[in-house]
């Protein structure tokens, strides 16, 4: 599956803010001097983009024993700040109607979600590699955004953080310690373990809405 992923106009799907790229007025009203390098930072100052491994979350509140509240964790990923994008990467399995429930709950709810179907490995288990996706997401926000905000732990994304921190993009890392790159979490700007917020993100009791 290969979606289109504009980055600019609206998501249709709330919660996110959508800046006008080509709005001649603002070029305007920071001066016609302004050289190719200082219009982009312009454009993306204070600007967030938010890209989660759904798979590494899925793993990740399993071992901390909590049930993910997604309302909760935008909120706090976002942290009052423009957002431009917020994706989810997972794979799906099309006969779980649950799943898909769920997967149409978050496009609803603030999330622009892509998937890949599950394949079955030879030793029985499933999976839907998306760490692609993920990297060439990352470069391509990264023209259009201040802070990356990452979740995941794979090394395998090690090279775009790499290269979106030497752009000058800035890299915030949310993952499990225990499961994450030690690499990755070297060349992000700022690592935050999920075990030190879990009690912001979990679904509590108190919570009403059912997201799955």
């Amino acid at each position: 599956m290969q979606p289109t992923r504009p980055p600019e106009g609206n998501s249709g799907y709330g919660n996110v803010y959508d800046f006008p790229l080509s709005d001649s007025s603002l070029l305007t009203s920071a001066g016609n001097s302004l050289s190719q390098n200082q219009s982009s930072a312009f454009h993306r100052k204070h600007r967030i983009s938010i890209l989660i491994d759904g798979a590494s979350l899925f793993y990740a509140a399993l071992q901390l024993q909590i049930e993910i509240d997604y309302l909760k964790l935008l909120a706090h990923l976002k942290n009052d700040r423009p957002l431009l994008r917020a994706y989810f990467y997972t794979g799906i399995d099309r006969a779980n109607d649950r799943q898909q429930g769920f997967l149409l709950w978050m496009r609803r709810n603030g999330y622009r979600v892509f998937t890949k179907d599950l394949i079955t490995l030879p030793d029985g288990s499933r999976k839907a590699n998306m760490d692609v996706e993920m990297a060439v997401d990352m470069l391509m926000l990264g023209n259009y955004c201040d802070t990356l905000v990452l979740l995941s732990g794979t090394g395998d994304l090690n090279y775009a953080v790499d290269t979106l921190s030497y752009r000058g993009v800035k890299i915030e890392l949310f993952s499990l310690r225990s499961n994450t790159n030690e690499q990755l979490i070297n060349l992000a700007d700022r690592f935050i373990d999920l075990n030190d917020i879990k009690n912001l993100i979990r679904k509590t009791s108190d919570d009403s809405l059912d997201v799955e």
